[in-house]
């Protein structure tokens, strides 16, 4: 007699508010105590970087990486040459990508705004890009050629002349020769070996190598998250981005195999990561735990992928689709992915969510690589108020109002009326004293 297939430890629940409870626990996984002692560390490290400057970089550098990297910008010939050393096939794919995601963005553009009021005022809106914006792209545990394209592009797009990217440097003293690669291909041509939260310090604050940006964008480990919250408002930033999720809602026409994958595929990026099927079907909720076992034999970063499926994967099994989207709702998941029926029906019914892939035919790996809309999307239950990151990211934009003799007089005894209500008394006498002058 054969053996029954083996199951990886899945949390399974069938209780609506056993489900909400857990998923609310999962979305706030990262703040613990553990996150208050890194809070520390960032702000030391920010502190240092603060008053030592580029010593601070490369002594940080040093002990967290193990290379001092001086010179720490990136010569600009290195930058060509990974390109030229890149394999053909990649150079293509990294090719399709860049051209996809800029086409996607170049429609986000938005428009300058002129109004003409009714009494002759002219009032408008006007769209400008910050000068410097600087780009954080991690290392560790992965490369992510597809992160510079993502950071790269909409700052292009929106205008920046000038980007500054910083990235963690390899064994070797340099980055990932893809990161690199992509970089060349992004028409990114500064480029910084640091990484960690004293990179954010060094983009905030500025060195005498690093000049201080106007936004910094892209995601990054604990410490840099915390480094980016710390420094906000002495520079914008895009999000607080936290571990990567998804989300999959599926039906009885969702194959095991397809969901386990697309588990896994959010799961292998970080022990933190979590990995949730909302589904109607037993017979699937009983499936997936099977596959997701069977995938993970001989896969090159099992640790890692087992240790956030059992910590953090969970599978409730949901009475009907529209309980399954008022579950997703509620954690508001960066990844949404509908393997069901009727994709765009239910698509329809959820207000919360990153990015939503529909159907059997769109994995979420088409999103982090070249669909085009961007890939950088909010964490931890934040896709209730934020968005992806967009060419607006990188722009700032200004109101436009100038008043006639005769728009003033129309609206003089309201401004004046809402002034003194206020208590503002010079408000009130900037009005008065243009009406009580002869017209000009």
């Amino acid at each position: 007699m054969a053996a029954a297939p083996t199951a990886i430890a899945l949390t399974c629940l069938r209780d609506p508010a056993a489900a909400a409870e857990r998923l609310e626990a999962i979305a706030a996984r990262t703040g613990s105590a553990q996150s208050q002692d890194a809070a520390r560390r960032v702000d030391a490290i920010l502190d240092r970087v603060r008053r030592e400057g580029d010593e601070a970089l490369l002594s940080l550098t040093e002990q967290f990486d193990g290379v001092r990297p001086d010179p720490l910008r990136i010569p600009r010939d290195q930058l060509a040459a990974a390109w030229e050393q890149c394999p053909a096939p990649l150079q293509k794919a990294l090719t399709l990508a860049h051209e996809r995601i800029l086409d996607f963005h170049q429609r986000q553009l938005p428009q300058d705004l002129a109004v003409n009021g009714p009494y002759g005022e002219k009032l408008g809106r006007r769209w400008r890009p910050v000068e410097r914006a600087g780009l954080y792209v991690p290392g560790g545990r992965a490369s992510y050629p597809s992160t510079v394209l993502m950071n790269a592009v909409p700052a292009a797009v929106a205008g920046v002349q000038r980007l500054v990217m910083v990235t963690p440097p390899g064994p070797g003293g340099l980055p990932n020769s893809t990161v690199l690669a992509a970089a060349h291909l992004a028409g990114i041509e500064e480029i910084y070996r640091v990484g960690g939260a004293q990179a954010i310090g060094a983009l905030a604050y500025g060195t005498a190598s690093i000049p201080r940006v106007d936004v910094i964008s892209g995601p990054g480990n604990l410490y840099v998250t915390l480094a980016k919250k710390a420094v906000f408002g002495q520079v914008a930033i895009d999000s607080l981005a936290g571990p990567s999720e998804v989300l999959v809602i599926a039906d009885h026409t969702a194959g095991a195999d397809q969901v386990a994958a697309d588990l896994l595929a959010q799961a292998e990026h970080d022990p933190l990561a979590a990995a949730i099927l909302l589904t109607t079907s037993e017979t699937l909720a009983a499936a997936v735990p099977v596959a997701i076992e069977a995938q993970l034999c001989g896969h090159p970063r099992e640790a890692i992928t087992r240790r956030a499926i059992e910590d953090w994967g969970l599978i409730v099994v949901c009475a009907d689709l529209d309980a399954a989207a008022t579950l997703s709702d509620r954690f508001a998941p960066e990844h949404l992915e509908l393997l069901v029926e009727d994709p765009e029906g239910l698509a329809d019914r959820i207000q919360h969510a990153g990015a939503i892939f529909m159907g059997p035919h769109t994995p979420e790996a088409v999103g982090d690589y070249l669909a085009g809309p961007n890939h950088t999307l909010p964490t931890s239950g934040t896709a209730r108020f934020a968005g992806a990151l967009s060419v607006e990211t990188f722009l700032r934009h200004t109101s436009l109002i100038r008043f006639n003799r005769e728009a003033l007089e129309a609206t003089a005894e309201a401004v004046v009326t809402l002034a003194e209500s206020e208590g503002l008394h010079s408000h009130a006498a900037s009005v008065r004293l243009r009406l009580s002058a002869p017209a000009r």
